[in-house]
Order: C-alpha cells, then structure tokens, then sequence
C-alpha cells in the first residue's frame, strides 16, 4: 500500500497503524540493501499506538496516519543519535527538527534511520564508515546520494515514503538512481532547524516517495514558514489539484545550452527524447530556449565548499576521521578563500536572474535528472556517449544549478531500462504545487512510470 492508501485505510479503521508499521519494521530488519543505520522498533510501535487511539478517540489522526517513514541520518530526532554517516559525529538531539514534527503531527510514524554520503558531501552513499547503500535494481550499482538511503528503502518497498536532503542533486539523484520520485522544494519552503548543514544557502529538505500522490503528501505535511529558522520564508503553500486530462496552454522550456552539451548515456537521451514527444502529444508547447548558462562545477564547489569550510575547518585541523573523498573535498574548501566565494556568489547571481528570465516565457523547464542511473559502486566513473567522466559531474550537471538558483524541482522515473531514466522538471519559486499537476498528469498519461518496488526486502 502507498501512502495515501494507508492513511485513508487507518483513519478508516480498516487496518491499524500497529499493524502497517509492524510490517515495515520487518521489511526494514530484513534489508539485504545495506539501507538502515539505525531502527527503532518499540518506539515506532509506541507512536503507532498512538495513532490508533486518536481513531478510537474519533480524532484527526492527521493526513498521514500511519504511514512509516524513514529518516534520512542527519535530521534530528528527539533521544536519538544523528550520525551523519561519520565516523566520529554523534549528536543525541534533545528536540526534533521541524520537519520530523511537522511529520508527527500530521500522523506519519518515523521507524528508523538510513543510511547517506558522509555529511551528506557526494552523490554516492558510498560510505567508508557505515558501508555502501546498494541499490535495490542491481546491489552492485550505488543507490546515488547523498540521500541514497531514503531513496532505496522507497524503492525497496520498504517504505512509502522518505525524507531526504538536497544541497546539489541529493534528493534527485538518488530518486534517479532508484526509479523513484523526488521533490526538491524551493529554498526557504522546509525548514533547516535540526538538519545538519553541508551549505545553507543551497540546503533544502524534501520527500522521496514512490508515487506522486505520495511526494505531494509528503511535501504538504513537511512545508510551512518556521520562525526559528532563519532561511525559512513565509510564503503560501499552494496545495496540488487534480491530474487534467492535457497539458494544453503549458509552456516548457527545453534549455539547450544545458542539455545539448551535456554527457549521457543513450538510455538517458532516448527516455528525454521519447518524454519530449509524449508531453507535447498532450499539447504542451515545448520548446529549447537558450538560457545563456554553463553548468560550472568548479562555482558550484566554491559555493559549497565556503560555507562546508565553515562547518568541518576545527574538525580537520584537529585530525578527526574522515572517509577519503570527503576528505579530500573538504580539504579543497577550506582552501576557498573570501574573494572566490563572493566571485560565486555573484555568478550566483547571474544563475538566477537566468532562470528569471526563462521563467517570463515559459511555465517550467525541463531535462533528464541525471545523465546516466548507473552508478556502479567502487568506480569513481561512470560510462557515458562522450566516454568515461567522474561520476560526479555526470550525476550533477542536471541538479546543481537548480539548487544555486532556489527554485523547486521534481525528478520521476521513466518507462525504460532498469533502473529507468529519469525526468526532471523545473518551476519558479514557491510554485511545487505546479510541479506535482504537471506530475500528476503526466502519471495519469503513463509518460512517467509506475512504480514496483525492487529486490524484495
């Protein structure tokens, strides 16, 4: 059952939130995919039970009653420990971080914690300390990251839905990855409060989930204005309508200066190829435009390696552990000084005024998510048209500069090879309810792909 099927079933009264959870918890302890980091059997009984006495009580169970949730491990949550895939970080949080008692109230039932890139800095979840995430569609190809947990214990079935993070890519790679749905929200819709940050200003928290409908209740729940936090903004939430029958009078943007120099695979052109035409059969105008931008990683890693600096500089100069990429990376950011972060900053700027513009003629934007889905684990390249590339710029050339822009975006699967391409789809500011329509839609049409979980459990 998906998420909205279980909490209607338990406001209902036709099946137990005990009952749904104790099944996930068992699904979760048989894990063959490397996916949990820590679960938390009594208490999500515990908090189970207490959403069947709500019923009982004839009480608003909220929207997600019921509903087993796994968290991503660098989000808070009251009396356990946050790791954050270190080796030595271990942080028992008093309170829980916004986004899990936004989750709490609306009914949804945390039953553990999983798996990620160490301090959530890499697209892999390779990770030296806890051991790699497999992916549910091959165990030797890497479930993607950083989010890579959240998104193969959905694309396992053993959940329905998921919290990840996405500073670059990190809930949309891994939604690619797996074959299932990612929602990366504007920045400023989810609050920070409790998450661990890589980089603030780009740090973003949303839902993985393996259906639509799933990653708008997850997004609903999760969304809101937190005064604690100083990155949240208050802005309306919109909340989705219904699927439509076509997508006549939609405007998408193709930006060809993106996508056309882009490496890929042929699985990946094809599925965006074949995406393009279904879209436009449902009458949407599509055309390229050239957004007159180049996918800089070398900005990008300024951007976040000067506010990672930040965070990790006392922890290098004192020799804590890390694993070696990540070392290596933080190493080189510490090494970005003033001058060069402002300089990114202001391109930065640049990116956003880009995005601006495009936004004034079409209604959304759209590219593949990534430019291959395997990612085979212990290669740090992956294979593509244009030959073998680090694996990293291959899977954030589609997602990072959605990030350093703000705006939201969605990744969903595509009818294809296993693990299928992915599409992503970009919209103005504080327009998600947007993205999941034209979702919506595009699910009812079969243009984006159902969803069946891989691999057993």
């Amino acid at each position: 059952m998906n998420t909205v099927e279980i909490a209607s079933a338990v406001k209902r009264g036709e099946r137990s939130a005990r009952d749904v959870v104790a099944e996930a918890l068992e699904r979760a302890e048989n894990d063959r995919f490397n996916i949990w980091t820590a679960i938390d059997p009594d208490g999500a009984i515990r908090s189970a039970e207490e959403v069947d006495r709500r019923v009982g009580r004839r009480e608003d169970p909220g929207p997600l009653a019921g509903v087993p949730v796994a968290l991503k491990d660098l989000i808070d949550r009251a009396g356990e420990i946050t790791t954050c895939g270190s080796a030595f970080y271990r942080f028992e949080a008093v309170r829980s971080a916004e986004v899990v008692e936004r989750l709490e109230r609306a009914g949804a039932v945390v039953i553990g914690r999983v798996g990620l890139h160490e301090f959530a800095y890499g697209f892999t979840s390779e990770n030296p300390w806890f051991g790699p995430v497999r992916n549910p569609h091959d165990p030797e190809l890497s479930a993607g990251g950083s989010s890579g947990g959240s998104a193969a214990a959905v694309a396992a079935g053993q959940v329905p839905l998921a919290v990840g993070t996405d500073t670059g890519g990190s809930i949309r790679v891994p939604a690619a990855l797996c074959g299932v749905f990612g929602l990366k929200p504007t920045h400023g819709r989810v609050s920070l409060r409790g998450v661990f940050p890589l980089a603030p200003s780009l740090d973003t928290v949303g839902p993985i989930a393996g259906s639509v409908a799933d990653l708008a209740a997850g997004y609903l729940a999760m969304a809101g204005w937190d005064t604690a936090d100083p990155w949240s903004r208050s802005r309306p939430v919109v909340t989705p309508g219904r699927a439509r029958e076509d997508l006549r009078g939609l405007r998408i943007g193709v930006p060809s200066d993106w996508v056309d120099g882009a490496a890929t695979t042929d699985e990946v052109a094809e599925g965006f190829s074949r995406a393009a035409a279904a879209i436009t059969s449902l009458g949407a105008e599509v055309d390229t435009l050239d957004l007159g931008l180049a996918f800089r990683p070398d900005r990008v890693a300024e951007l976040v390696g000067g506010e990672a600096a930040r965070v990790h500089r006392r922890w290098l100069a004192e020799g804590r552990p890390y694993g070696e990429d990540v070392r290596r990376r933080l190493e080189r950011a510490v090494g970005v000084d003033l001058d060069t972060y402002l300089e990114a900053r202001e391109w930065q700027e640049t990116v956003r005024r880009r995005f601006e513009r495009a936004f004034e003629t079409v209604d959304l934007l759209m590219t593949p998510t990534t430019g291959t889905t395997r990612k085979p684990i212990g290669r740090e390249t992956v294979a593509t048209l244009q030959g073998e590339m680090h694996h990293r710029e291959v899977l954030s050339q589609f997602t990072s500069l959605v990030n350093v822009a703000g705006c939201p975006a969605l990744a969903s699967p595509l009818p294809g090879e296993t693990p299928p391409p992915s599409l992503q789809l970009i919209a103005p500011w504080w327009a998600e309810h947007r993205l999941l329509e034209v979702a919506a839609t595009l699910a009812e049409a079969r243009v984006i792909a159902d969803w069946t979980p891989r691999g057993g459990v």
